[in-house]
């Protein structure tokens, strides 16, 4: 049944729409593959992951019996935030299926639910503490400890990746995501305050993102005070960089209401022209960068920080508040412009944006 069904040649998956379609279509036998236990991985998995590659690659997924007539499936991003707007679009959109229940994102557990065996240790609140670390030049960094038990410098790599585990499920995905800014997995002799039960973590975080929202919910940058500063330097290798940066901004002292940092990244052949572009190339790369700032604007929180060019490549920044359309606006211009340019970016947390403590002067 499965070799009839799966192994003929199917229509390609191009959208949300099509995925959906396709469920669907097979969903009354993966319900039974499922319920059953009838090789999850092999019959249900395995199947639907070359499908959902289809769509954008990086969507993971898991599965299991919600209850005893529910199967659940759930896409994640695996904690990658370039990937969480595209599995929260396309469960969006997900059909109403007797027996189905569909959830983006690994939800959060209860910590009497939290616990996990790995590699013959045991992660719940019994053997996991933690305790924050206070920066007072940063007073708005969620920065903390975990500590283990059971961990030692020889266990070190198994302990950790299970505690990373456990916090992706206690807390939830999105909230190991967002609310954390910094984790530091240390022994209990290392530690150098009170121990406090990895119970009262989401009640710690929870009083923390109110207070940030308190502080920075109202914040709006001024550009009527942008200052933009061109800086030139020789790299090593005798070739040129040039950059354009907004440092009005970046001395603004209220970065961390944007504490997401997109980075979108060109590459072109500038071997004849010292690591510039050439002048053709040149005019595409702004009207990218144009194309771009149209979508991106400052007055939706979209905070163009300014530009690089050396070595070949050009990179674009923008702090922001949220993540998830400078995902899809990259993603787009990636797909629109790969023919004529290698294209990559990168999404992360910078709360004080110290990766740009380079283009400010001291």
């Amino acid at each position: 049944m499965f070799n009839f069904l799966f192994g003929q040649k199917e229509t390609p998956i191009k959208n949300y729409e099509d995925f959906w379609n396709w469920f669907q279509k097979n969903e009354k036998i993966f319900f039974d593959v499922v319920k059953n236990n009838k090789n999850i991985e092999k019959n249900f998995l395995d199947i639907i992951s070359p499908k959902l590659d289809q769509i954008k690659d990086g969507i993971w997924y898991l599965t299991g019996m919600y209850d005893e007539n529910t199967v659940e499936l759930i896409l994640t991003a695996d904690g990658n935030p370039k990937n969480i707007v595209f599995v929260e679009e396309l469960i969006e959109i997900a059909p109403e299926i007797k027996g189905w229940k569909f959830t983006a994102s690994k939800p959060s557990l209860e910590i009497q639910n939290t616990g996990i065996q790995m590699n013959g240790y045991e992660f719940s609140g019994k053997n996991l503490f933690f305790y924050s670390n206070e920066h007072p030049n940063y007073p708005d960094k969620i920065d903390i400890s975990i500590i283990h038990t059971d961990l030692t410098n020889e266990n070190r790599p198994e302990i950790s990746n299970g505690i990373y585990i456990f916090l992706d499920n206690y807390l939830g995905e999105l909230s190991f995501l967002n609310d954390i800014d910094n984790l530091n997995i240390i022994t209990k002799d290392e530690a150098e305050k009170e121990l406090i039960p990895i119970s009262k973590l989401k009640e710690f975080i929870n009083w923390r993102e109110k207070e940030f929202v308190e502080k920075y919910n109202s914040t709006r940058y001024n550009t009527e005070n942008d200052n933009y500063s061109a800086l030139q330097a020789e790299l090593e290798n005798g070739g040129k960089l040039l950059a354009i940066v907004n440092s009005a901004l970046l001395n603004w002292d209220s970065k961390a209401s944007h504490p997401w940092i997109s980075i979108l990244t060109l590459k072109y052949d500038g071997n004849e022209n010292n690591g510039m572009p050439n002048e053709e190339d040149y005019q595409a790369l702004n009207l990218i960068e144009d194309e771009i700032m149209a979508e991106l604007k400052d007055i939706e929180d979209y905070l163009n920080i300014g530009r690089q060019t050396a070595d070949n490549e050009r990179e674009i920044y923008f702090a922001c508040k949220d993540y998830r359309k400078p995902s899809k606006v990259f993603y787009n211009i990636q797909k629109k412009y790969g023919d004529k340019f290698d294209i990559n970016y990168d999404i992360y947390k910078d709360k004080y944006w110290q990766s740009f403590d380079r283009f400010i002067s001291h």
